[in-house]
């Protein structure tokens, strides 16, 4: 049998339809490259709080529902791209009024609505669920600054501008925070909780945070609220009770009671004044 050597023609063929593979693998990974995607966070934090985490999850599955959608979707349009694409001037044969498919892709989707509603339904009962605790703080934002206040102690913790206060809280405790503003919108926004919430005027926003990890996590305003909207920063930091307790007690002494009344005195300027006023007062 005589060997007969492949023409030029031949051989561009399977270069030409590797070509095109590597051509089509390359847009979806240069997309994804692109995105900055982290897995398997999809961009969210883990977060160091029992709601937040169970915002995480759902955000995980939601994110993964939308891959797994997405590229059986793609998969489709693909499909139907190369088989019925158009090869000469006659039309192919039309098919309509496919029950079962139609059933099919009509009960699915309806399907995948009712699992993302009740999914979203439970965690967020449990974002806004509000267990009973003897832990209380009332968080009051101003422009363009935090006070935190407890009730039952003397403690007041005040910073503003160029300050960043601290919102001491024990660990694996139900935290009550009382939220509210003394002029217009802001926003609590903890990245590492996952959490968000806006201080309204006239408004008392209640929520709970229930830290599972000890530490400090940065906060901010995260609504446009002025001039220093960008200086608007503060500290929640997460303790045992023990030292939760001793941090109180603390604002028991003379000195302790008199900062709390010089934070007091520095926020009523403030808030009537709409001056920042550069108290030495609070924590950093």
């Amino acid at each position: 049998m005589e060997l007969t050597p492949q023409s030029p023609r031949d051989a561009a063929g399977p270069k030409r339809a590797l070509r095109r593979v590597r051509n089509l693998l390359a847009l979806p990974i240069a997309a994804i490259v692109l995105s900055g995607c982290t897995l398997p966070s999809f961009g969210a934090f883990k977060s160091d709080t029992k709601t937040g985490q169970s915002t995480y999850h759902l955000w995980q599955w939601f994110s993964v529902g939308a891959i797994v959608i997405g590229g059986f979707t793609l998969l489709l349009m693909a499909y139907v791209m190369i088989r019925y694409r158009r090869r000469s001037d006659s039309i192919p044969k039309q098919t309509q009024y496919h029950l079962p498919l139609e059933i099919t892709y009509t009960i699915i989707p309806i399907l995948i609505v009712i699992g993302l509603f009740v999914s979203t339904v439970v965690v967020e009962n449990k974002v806004t669920a509000n267990p009973p605790t003897n832990v209380k703080i009332d968080v009051n934002a101003f422009q363009w600054g935090w006070k935190f206040t407890y009730p039952g102690y003397n403690a007041v913790v005040v910073g503003q501008t160029t300050q960043a206060p601290t919102m001491e809280m024990p660990v694996n405790t139900n935290v009550h925070i009382s939220l509210t503003s003394s002029d217009v919108i802001h926003g609590f926004y903890v990245p590492k909780f996952n959490f968000s919430r806006y201080a309204l005027p006239g408004v008392d926003n209640i929520f709970t945070f229930d830290a599972i990890n000890t530490g400090t996590f940065f906060g901010q305003c995260s609504q446009l609220c002025g001039l220093y909207h960008s200086l608007m920063w503060f500290h929640v930091k997460v303790v045992t009770m023990s030292q939760y307790k001793a941090w109180l007690a603390s604002f028991n002494t003379p000195a302790g009671i008199a900062a709390a009344k010089a934070a007091n005195e520095a926020t009523n300027q403030q808030t009537s004044t709409g001056v920042a006023t550069k108290n030495a007062y609070g924590g950093s």
